[in-house]
């Protein structure tokens, strides 16, 4: 049988946040399951988790990694989690609360019930919906998603959200071991890589909210990488034929 909703979490030094975000997706309507990454963060985060699977045993799962290995080689390992556990829909989110765990639901709805591949909660589809972050933080990365519109031709206004909802069927159709990024860059890759693939994707306007709790892993280095890897991407996209991986 066929497993439905899983969100993936990948954590580093997070223990301020992480009990109330596991309460708050445990506790959303429609079951969704929670997949923890953790890069062996050294604050107990994952201690804190395995003491609450005994409260959700079948829904609240932990993936231990030996170090911190980038942002993006824990989402696809959670990503090839999903396939192998078959479940139907996978999310991608932030522990600190910056994306609200409630617009989950509107998420899953936009690819469940509406017949989109892939859900994004857009910052910037409604005007800019970003709470708490410094004016230069919001130009930068206002402007870093209109540079990869522009570079790439992606029809995507919040291109480096990392917020979003995946029909498996997007992520069987990828060649996840051929993504190359492993920071920030990874979340336009992903959307570049399912737009030319043809998927359907929509963007889903929230309101993001700086976290309160815990340090941010933004810096400005990460933000080069993008604009960086956003060239090398497209350059690539030229000598490359998009097609679907054949997996059952």
């Amino acid at each position: 049988m066929k497993k439905g909703k899983l969100v993936i979490i990948p954590t580093y030094n997070e223990q301020e946040n992480i009990l109330d975000m596991v309460h708050a997706v445990m506790n959303l309507e429609g079951d969704f399951e929670l997949l923890v990454i953790d890069d062996n963060s050294p604050d107990g985060t994952a201690l804190i988790v395995t003491k609450l699977q005994n409260a959700f045993p079948e829904r609240l799962h932990l993936l231990q990694r030996k170090g911190k290995l980038g942002l993006g080689t824990a989402y696809i390992a959670g990503f090839k989690y999903s396939i192998e556990k078959g479940y139907q829909y996978v999310f991608e989110m932030d522990a600190d609360f910056s994306h609200n765990p409630s617009d989950l639901v509107k998420l899953h709805k936009a690819c469940a019930e509406d017949g989109f591949d892939m859900a994004i909660g857009s910052r910037y589809i409604t005007g800019v919906n970003v709470v708490n972050w410094p004016m230069g933080r919001v130009l930068m990365s206002f402007f870093a998603s209109k540079y990869v519109q522009f570079i790439t031709g992606l029809p995507i206004k919040d291109t480096t959200a990392g917020f979003k909802c995946y029909s498996i069927n997007v992520l069987k159709a990828m060649n996840l071991d051929k993504i190359k990024f492993i920071g920030y860059a990874f979340q336009i890759e992903m959307k570049f890589t399912a737009w030319k693939l043809g998927f359907k994707i929509i963007e889903v306007p929230i309101i993001f909210t700086d976290r309160t709790k815990g340090t941010s892993k933004m810096s400005r280095g990460i933000f080069k990488e993008a604009i960086l890897g956003v060239l090398y991407m497209k350059i690539r996209s030229f000598f490359k034929t998009y097609k679907p991986v054949n997996q059952t």
